[in-house]
């Protein structure tokens, strides 16, 4: 009984988080920063829009619903990387390890880094370029802990540090994940998945790189005058979804998702997909993601439509089945550029 209060308890308090946020707010939309929070570097959850709310699980359980980060054998270890809008020349490269401890409880550990490539440095003397170049960094990583109660509800959380840079300018965060997942059925086919994301502290960019010089009152000299930046906040947002397993025999499966997106800074977006399974050693997935207000095309966002992803799945072990080498593709449409490719390996042990 105490382990079903506890994860009573789990929900409502996602539930009364939530109520802190302002979703599907279009009035909001560009007020907060931050927007590699909202990236997908994992190529198995890509394949799905990132819908897959309820039965994520492992490593990349971190990034879009804590609470599936205990679902894995004992290990795992995810590698990924991700061309961001073909031909803008950024990358998004993420590595994450999960461990579990004991029969219900696992610990998480991701970095998400984003590279831009060499930039050209300019200035008002030189627009076409000083010879100089630099990149910026971007990066977040996450700690979290996601526990698994026997009843089969599994609750986590992640704090996450947020810094953007470059050599001289700055911002950091401190941001907060949590999220709840619910297996029922006779084979756990049907589950069910609640994640708050991006809460946390306000985001405000200082530095040398701020400073100006001007000429002082009397113009016999110059001064160094620092410029104010404006704080921003973090992309919130709220994630319910559930999927079900139609279990064909002993080798086939047929999973249908679907998920509800309530953002505290745009429209709201809703969406679902399919994904098959061949005895767990190949996958085929494709989702669909709407967002609400996108029939304006100025203002409707970069991921709609259609996303497609496959994964090769093979033992690493006669004696332990679960024990697996897999690799991860996907590809998101995209309104601009050429679509998003993400490619990944995972290994559980």
């Amino acid at each position: 009984m105490n382990k079903i209060l506890y994860g009573l308890c789990s929900l409502l308090l996602v539930g009364v988080f939530a109520t802190e946020l302002r979703a599907g707010n279009p009035d909001r939309q560009g007020e907060a920063g931050a927007y590699e929070l909202l990236m997908i570097p994992y190529a198995k959850m890509a394949g799905l829009h990132a819908m897959t709310t309820a039965n994520v699980s492992g490593v990349e359980a971190i990034r879009l619903n804590v609470a599936g980060l205990g679902r894995i054998n004992k290990t795992e270890v995810s590698v990924s990387t991700g061309r961001y809008l073909e031909g803008t020349g950024i990358n998004m490269n993420a590595f994450g390890l999960a461990q579990k401890v004991g029969s219900n409880g696992t610990f998480g550990f991701s970095l998400m880094a984003l590279d831009f490539g060499d930039i050209a440095v300019t200035t008002s003397d030189q627009p076409e370029g000083t010879g100089a170049t630099f990149s910026p960094n971007f990066f977040n990583l996450g700690l979290s802990y996601a526990h698994t109660f026997e009843n089969k509800v599994s609750v986590g959380i992640t704090l996450r540090g947020v810094s953007e840079s470059t050599s001289d300018i700055s911002a950091f965060a401190l941001a907060v994940d949590a999220g709840v997942q619910y297996v029922t059925g006779e084979k756990d086919e049907f589950k069910f998945g609640i994640s708050l994301r991006n809460v946390g502290s306000r985001m405000r960019f200082g530095g040398e790189g701020l400073g100006a010089l001007r000429p002082a009152p009397s113009d016999q000299y110059e001064l160094t005058y620092e410029t104010r930046a404006a704080d921003f906040e973090l992309p919130s947002m709220l994630n319910i979804g559930m999927s079900y397993d139609f279990l064909i025999g002993d080798m086939h499966r047929v999973t249908a998702i679907a998920n509800f997106t309530a953002n505290s800074f745009s429209q709201d977006q809703v969406g679902g997909g399919l994904e098959y399974s061949l005895n767990e050693l190949f996958q085929l997935r494709a989702g669909y993601k709407y967002e609400f207000g996108s029939e304006e095309e100025l203002e409707a966002p970069i991921y709609t439509g259609l996303s497609a992803g496959a994964s090769i799945s093979l033992p690493l072990s006669k004696e332990n089945k679960d024990a697996r080498f897999s690799i991860d593709y996907a590809y998101r449409t995209t309104k601009v550029w050429s679509g998003t490719h993400n490619i990944g390996i995972r290994f559980n042990i």
